[in-house]
């Protein structure tokens, strides 16, 4: 039996024409060109489409399939080895992004020897724009490589598709293609970046100027009052309060009862509520890790170290852990009398810990400074031997402050304690000066890079922030602040308050940057 060989296009099978949709029994034989439709005789001849233009199914067929084909050879092509080339090249920005990140990172260090340990709390700052920069450009590169490789996947199932719709003899199967080339043709935005560079000026015993983006620290020596004397101005970056502040992101969270939050450079943050497990997300409230702790109900506190790495408290096991690979090690044991609660780390590497010795309305409770596995020092008592803290069940929440003072929310008492670096108590506050309509609620407290002292007050939804010597600023009450518990500051300087009833997270910008 002899064969006959011909082209796809002019191929024997018969065209499955579609039945018409106004006229029943009719099979539609012309296409109108003006509304795309498949029309019968009596559509032209009675129809809507009386006077359009018309051509046969089976032309329109045809085009359809040279405008595939020809789509698909064009993708295969050329798209998709653009796009594999553009794949390459954001492989090698990024690997060079991190190697100049690596540098950076060097270069710091090393500067960091020259300076003072009074100017710890800028290097802190310097470390934290760095990561948060370097930390924006690699989120871009990588967002974009992301986007390329899912461009490049669906070309490939598009022209799968294609191929498919080849050998197609169904009408309307093929009519429904739509042409992507366009979008494809045009999508392609280079990415460019500039990395942040670490300068110094050094001119020994005069000025020391380091600088990073738009960030400035300059030591100064003054003239001396006497020939012993060494007397030194720091200046840094500095900020005002913004007449209306403004809510950046209202997070969801699994959580009904939200005890705290602890933030991961600008964008994540560590929280934790009414059970053992401590839960990292993101700004956009995407879980990113989960650590599930062996307390017996839920941590007493939890904290970020100046490494970023998470520690947190377990009153059962009376420990302070580390959490490292996802796993966590015990790295202190409070002595057996007493159980650790809230717990905040330092900028000079110190743990801060509250402990008490009971669970009624009795229990002592004191702060113990820990510096690795020693403690440093106890915060108990002020000069005339009287007790610092008030007895009672409430946990103690504390925030180092820039000049080493240790801010203190005593929930005991309803006020505010701060003590120096000797533990003198320096002033206490009541809330009286902000005129709220109920009593002051002391939670959470943090302090920020202008030493100023913020603190949520649960009675009266509201966050209340005081200047370094106590002195009331402002309050902070327009944001939807139920209950706020949970509070912390990122490495922008925007605050996360946590709210216990919902579980939500309130991202707040406060400061007006200079």
């Amino acid at each position: 039996m002899s064969h006959e060989i011909a082209p796809f296009l002019d191929r024997k099978t018969k065209l499955v024409l579609p039945a018409c949709q106004e006229h029943s029994g009719q099979r539609c034989e012309v296409n109108c060109k003006e509304c795309n439709t498949p029309l019968c005789l009596k559509c032209i001849v009675s129809g809507s489409h009386k006077g359009h233009d018309v051509e046969e199914l089976t032309d329109t067929h045809e085009n359809k399939i040279l405008k595939i084909k020809s789509d698909a050879e064009e993708i295969q092509a050329k798209q998709i080895p653009k796009y594999q080339k553009e794949d390459v090249g954001i492989g090698k920005k990024i690997s060079k992004t991190k190697s100049k990140i690596d540098d950076l990172g060097k270069e710091s260090r090393k500067l960091r020897k020259l300076w003072h340990q009074e100017v710890d709390n800028i290097f802190d700052k310097i470390d934290s724009l760095s990561q948060s920069l370097t930390e924006k450009n690699l989120n871009a590169l990588q967002e974009y490589h992301n986007r390329i490789r899912d461009l490049i996947s669906e070309m490939n199932t598009l022209v799968k598709q294609n191929e498919k719709l080849f050998n197609s003899n169904t009408f309307s199967e093929v009519n429904q293609y739509q042409s992507k080339l366009n979008e494809y043709q045009n999508v392609l935005e280079h990415v460019d970046l500039e990395l942040p560079s670490l300068r110094s000026i050094i001119d020994q015993g005069k000025v020391l100027i380091i600088e990073i983006g738009g960030y400035r620290a300059t030591l100064k020596q003054m003239s001396p009052p006497s020939p012993s004397a060494d007397v030194s101005r720091l200046t840094t970056g500095k900020g005002n309060l913004m007449d209306q502040v403004r809510v950046i992101a209202t997070i969801p969270t699994n959580y009904t009862r939200l005890y705290g939050v602890a933030c991961v450079g600008g964008a994540e943050a560590w929280i934790y509520g009414k059970n053992k497990n401590i839960t990292r997300i993101d700004i956009y409230g995407t879980v990113r890790d989960t650590v599930t702790t062996k307390c017996l109900t839920r941590p007493g506190g939890i904290s970020v170290t100046i490494e970023r790495e998470l520690i947190y408290s377990d009153g059962f096991n009376r420990t302070l852990n580390i959490v490292r690979h996802g796993k966590s090690k015990t790295v202190i044991t409070i002595s057996q009398d007493w159980r650790p609660g809230s717990v905040s780390c330092t900028r000079s590497r110190d743990i801060l810990v509250h402990v008490s010795n009971g669970i009624d309305s009795k229990a002592k409770n004191k702060i113990i400074r820990y510096q690795g596995r020693s403690i440093k020092q106890e915060i108990t008592k002020d000069e005339q031997g009287n007790p610092i803290f008030k007895d009672g069940l409430c946990s103690l929440l504390m925030s180092e402050n820039n000049n080493g003072d240790v801010c203190v929310s005593d929930g005991n008492a309803d006020t505010v304690v701060v003590v120096d670096t000797t533990g003198r108590v320096r002033f206490q506050y009541d809330g009286t000066p902000a005129r709220r309509e109920k009593s002051f609620g002391p939670t959470y407290i943090v302090t920020n890079a202008l030493s100023q002292i913020i603190v949520t007050d649960y009675n009266n939804d509201c966050l209340q922030i005081l200047d370094q010597n106590g002195q009331f600023l402002r309050c902070v009450d327009n944001c939807g602040l139920k209950k706020p518990c949970g509070l912390n500051v990122d490495s922008e300087g925007r605050l996360w308050v946590g709210l216990y009833e919902t579980g939500e997270i309130k991202v707040i910008k406060y400061l007006e940057q200079q």
